[in-house]
């Protein structure tokens, strides 16, 4: 049966196994992040000359001054020359420089988004191919969240962190590498900071991971009862539970904010220090360099004419380059605990697998004559707690089969047995002889049109909820099967007949309304097994009347099955099938089952107490 995926039972995972799932969403688009990595490299190098130009030019400055000084005289114009040249080198390479910073991004968003789309699409897939079981036993402010909410923590994720976290990685490395060309004494001294770096950061991903965890969680709690509540916010009004609602609110709201709490004084911890260690680096490095270059010259990077001014300007730099990647790694972390978290979430519903899905020898059958078969069948919701026990009957083509019974007899999980939203523990139900396990699931659900008591009708309009955006489904069609169907009797009167807004769940039409529409859906995708689950229950007797004649039209489309209460639509069923705990005990028809003065008698004299029984 279904397998729970509330997020109290979802499974850690590690770094690794986290990185190992998400590989074939990034695999297709490897070789374009190749790409725009290569470019990151030269990005990074061209960032680590302007780096040095400044340092040079103050040097190139520094050294007329001092000739000038000097001996005006003999200032030249290649001096300044010299300036003029390293002045455009500069601004050219902060152009190119530039524009990687544009060729990258763009890259990086347009893979980024290419590669949420496909996973959105994914998991909304796998949520479509769950059960009816599976769906139900999950909040669905808990789906929600997961499709939309974490599947944007991992776009950031793409588009920015993991990139930035790797370009940083290599501005760390060029950086070390510039200032062991420098000075490897100053070099060192930078380098005893990262063994402190290191394990504060490893630290902080431990604590950021495990609290993020408790704020996705309280955030898909907080979604699942909005969800709840603000659907069923008519009865909250009824009982006048406004203010006990408000209470569950709160409790739910605080521990939203104890978790965000908790998160942002990690980050507050964390950042400050990094901050603090970055000056104690320069202080130590300014300091330092000072010392070694007066007491033992600029040896490594003679050839450019730097002086010790200029030296002091790179190391200044350089530093800044050093620790900007490191404070930023506090962000790029906790947005990487975020992501991981998200992905964990995610990966976590993917590994739910479906109930039940097709066998790999599964057929297509594109036309059912209706002939449904029942054998032996036994079947239930929980373990060994029988819903259906041995039920056994036949329906030929064109029938029309009810079933009656009390609440709990089994009638409405027969219906949902024969469209495959459960599968049975034992027996076997056939479709024009074929096992409906051997039947492709789309394909047999294509040849079945449900009625239910509670229709539910998508916001868009009147002619979105009866074609369902299917635009092979023409505008003659559905108009033809409101008529069929008698829909058209409300329609018409609409200003804008078909293209009439409906409100969420169908609000500002009537249940009668909404079932005719369901109806009018039903017959205009052409189905040859119709089901009617109390399709007739909760409207009034005027439009039960237009349901009646709507009724008596659709027997004539196929094979038709009716649960009702309302013995009223079933008299001129062709078998009424009684349903007591989950066994038939008596079928037959109308008048033969009035005639053996057994359970449909009673139940048909309880609803006309007042009428002679004929």
């Amino acid at each position: 049966m279904a397998e729970h995926v509330y997020e109290k039972n979802d499974r850690k995972m590690s770094d690794f196994e986290i990185i190992k799932k998400t590989w074939p969403y990034i695999k297709p688009y490897v070789w374009k992040l190749v790409g725009v990595l290569t470019l990151m490299i030269f990005m990074i190098a061209f960032d680590l000359v302007s780096s040095i130009l400044p340092g040079t030019i103050t040097s190139a400055i520094g050294d007329i001054s001092i000739k000038f000084i000097d001996t005006p005289d003999l200032l030249q114009f290649k001096d300044m020359t010299r300036i003029f040249v390293l002045c455009i080198i500069a601004l050219i390479v902060s152009i190119v420089n530039n524009l990687f910073i544009y060729i990258t991004t763009m890259s990086l968003q347009r893979i980024g988004q290419t590669i949420i789309y496909n996973m959105r699409m994914i998991v909304f897939e796998h949520i479509d191919n769950m059960s009816i079981a599976q769906i139900n036993e999950i909040p669905v402010g808990s789906l929600v969240t997961r499709v939309a909410s974490d599947t944007n923590q991992l776009s950031d994720l793409f588009t920015n962190t993991i990139v930035n976290l790797i370009k940083n990685i290599l501005m760390l490395i060029g950086v070390t590498l510039v200032m062991f060309a420098i000075d490897w004494r100053v070099s060192l001294i930078l380098l005893a900071f990262m063994p402190i770096i290191l394990i504060s950061s490893w630290i902080f991903r431990n604590q950021s991971r495990t609290n993020y965890r408790k704020v996705r969680h309280s955030f898909s709690t907080m979604n699942a009862f909005l969800n709840e509540n603000i659907s069923g916010m008519k009865i909250t009004q009824i009982f006048n539970q406004e203010e006990q609602k408000e209470k569950e609110f709160n409790r739910l709201n605080d521990k939203i904010v104890a978790a965000r709490k908790k998160d942002i004084k990690i980050f507050a911890a964390y950042r400050p220090f990094i901050t603090l260690i970055y000056y104690i680096a320069l202080a130590l490095v300014l300091g330092f360099g000072v010392y070694f270059c007066l007491k033992y010259g600029v040896v490594s990077l003679e050839f450019i004419g730097l002086s010790t001014i200029g030296v002091i300007q790179i190391f200044y730099s350089l530093v800044s380059k050093f620790f900007h990647p490191i404070q930023n790694l506090a962000d790029q972390l906790n947005a990487l605990q975020k992501a991981f978290t998200s992905c964990e979430r995610l990966y976590n519903l993917l590994e739910t697998k479906p109930d039940f899905k097709d066998r790999k020898d599964a057929t297509d059958i594109n036309h059912f004559n209706g002939d449904i078969e029942f054998k032996n069948v036994w079947f239930a919701y929980k373990e060994d707690e029988w819903i259906l026990k041995d039920v056994s009957f036949h329906i030929l083509p064109k029938q029309v089969v009810a079933f009656v019974g009390a609440t709990g007899a089994g009638k409405t999980t027969i219906l949902q047995l024969i469209v495959r939203n459960y599968d049975i523990q034992k027996g076997q139900i056939l479709i024009d002889g074929h096992d409906i396990k051997d039947i492709k699931i789309k394909s047999l659900r294509k040849g079945i049109g449900q009625m239910l008591q509670d229709v539910f009708l998508f916001s868009g309009s009147i002619k979105s909820n009866i074609n369902l955006r299917d635009d092979e489904i023409s505008e003659e069609e559905i108009i033809e099967a409101c008529k069929y169907v008698n829909a058209d009797s409300f329609i018409e009167k609409q200003e804008k007949g078909l293209d009439t807004e409906v409100n969420e769940g169908g609000s500002n039409f009537s249940s009668g309304q909404r079932q005719l529409l369901s109806f009018a859906r039903t017959v205009v995708h052409k189905p040859q097994i119709l089901i009617l689950d109390e399709a007739t229950a909760n409207i009034d007797t005027e439009t039960e009347q237009i349901i009646q004649k709507s009724l008596l039209k659709m027997m004539n489309i196929g094979t038709m099955l009716i649960v009702a209460h309302r013995l009223s639509t079933i008299q001129h069923a062709n078998n009424i099938i009684c349903l007591q705990n989950g066994k038939i005990i008596e079928q037959g028809t109308h008048q033969e089952l009035l005639k053996k003065h057994g359970y449909y008698y009673n139940l048909y004299r309880l609803q006309y107490q007042d009428q002679e029984v004929k």
